[in-house]
């Protein structure tokens, strides 16, 4: 009997056991599910907010365009304003180039009295033409005080040449060396000076002459040919003021489309099915009065040039409101007695 209440007290202490180790298990689980909650909780909050956005995206959609025009595009970016001012702004520039205000403007040189020049007499040449230079010096042309003093008279005479292709060699030398001595040249430090550029020489010599000096007539000679000086003076003085002249021997002529032959075309294609070129002033000598030659050095950079340089000219002339003066004295090879010019 003695041994019955430990045998009691044991059993007690095995009973108690289990009880102890259940506690921990049921915290754990009170705490896992908590959590479940709480994650369930998010993940149906997540899920409304993403129902809630998709909603009011449909809805600002079915608002906006499907596609935006041009004009919403600019007034968005805030451009329209700004391209009118661009536009206003080229026509302001055009505006003061054709009056006469531009960029690195060249000095103007005019008479000793301040008067307006009659004329810019311009005569081609070449690096290779030094003899012929030196024979227009001693007869139609004057040279060294006697230039001088028809520059006071209001007619400028150069001699009007590129540079070479090899910039600063001999040739350019030459040049260099001959203006420095005679005075009389115009070089154009923008053009290569060859046979294949000589139509873009026009657009150079025109631009070049008429930021120089203010006159009433620029001429283009070739060094082909002798001036009678006084005539030709005489003939421009009697049309003073006198814009949008576009004065020479006037003609025409059949295009020549064959490759290889003289004066040939590469652009033949252009001048219709009978192949004939409009009407022009002979490039031998050719004059413009001041307006038409400001339009070609505002316009210099987009006017095309053909295979040669009358027919350049005057395909600049047909879009403009030029009046054209075929003037048979002009026509050099002709056999008028009073002519002003003669092949040399």
């Amino acid at each position: 009997m003695e041994g019955l209440p430990t045998t009691v007290k044991a059993e007690r202490r095995w009973r108690s056991k289990p009880l102890q180790t259940s506690r921990p298990s049921i915290v754990m689980a009170f705490f896992s599910c908590v959590a479940w909650l709480y994650v369930a909780g998010r993940l149906w909050q997540d899920a409304e907010n993403r129902k809630l956005l998709t909603n009011l995206l449909s809805k600002n959609l079915d608002k906006r365009p499907k596609v935006l025009s041009l004009e919403d595009k600019l007034a968005v970016l805030g451009c329209k304003d700004l391209e009118r001012r661009i536009v206003e702004a080229e026509m302001e520039l055009t505006l003061a180039k054709s009056q006469g205000y531009l960029k690195n403007q060249i000095q103007k040189s005019n008479t000793a009295s301040g008067q307006k020049l009659l004329a810019v007499i311009g005569v081609y040449t070449g690096f290779g033409s030094r003899l012929k230079r030196n024979v227009f010096r001693g007869t139609w042309m004057p040279k060294g005080d006697a230039l001088r003093k028809l520059e006071e008279r209001g007619i400028v005479i150069r001699f009007v040449i590129g540079r070479s292709a090899n910039r600063g060699d001999s040739l350019d030398r030459n040049i260099d060396e001959e203006n420095r001595t005679t005075k009389d040249f115009l070089i154009l430090e923008g053009h290569e000076e060859a046979q294949e550029e000589l139509p873009k020489k026009a657009k150079f010599f025109f631009s070049t002459a008429v930021q120089m000096w203010d006159a009433e007539h620029y001429v283009k000679v070739d060094d082909n040919i002798n001036l009678d000086l006084e005539g030709l003076i005489e003939m421009l003085d009697r049309r003073r003021g006198q814009d949008g002249a576009y004065i020479g021997c006037m003609k025409s002529g059949t295009v020549i489309t064959e490759e290889g032959k003289p004066w040939y075309e590469p652009d033949w294609w252009k001048f219709g099915d009978e192949k004939s070129y409009f009407r022009h002033a002979s490039g031998s000598l050719l004059i413009l009065s001041k307006n038409l030659a400001q339009y070609i050095n505002v316009n210099s950079a987009s006017l095309k040039t053909y295979a040669h340089d009358d027919i350049s000219v005057g395909s600049w002339m047909m879009g403009l409101q030029a009046t054209y003066i075929d003037d048979n004295r002009l026509c050099c090879s002709s056999i008028r007695q009073d002519k002003v010019c003669s092949v040399a």
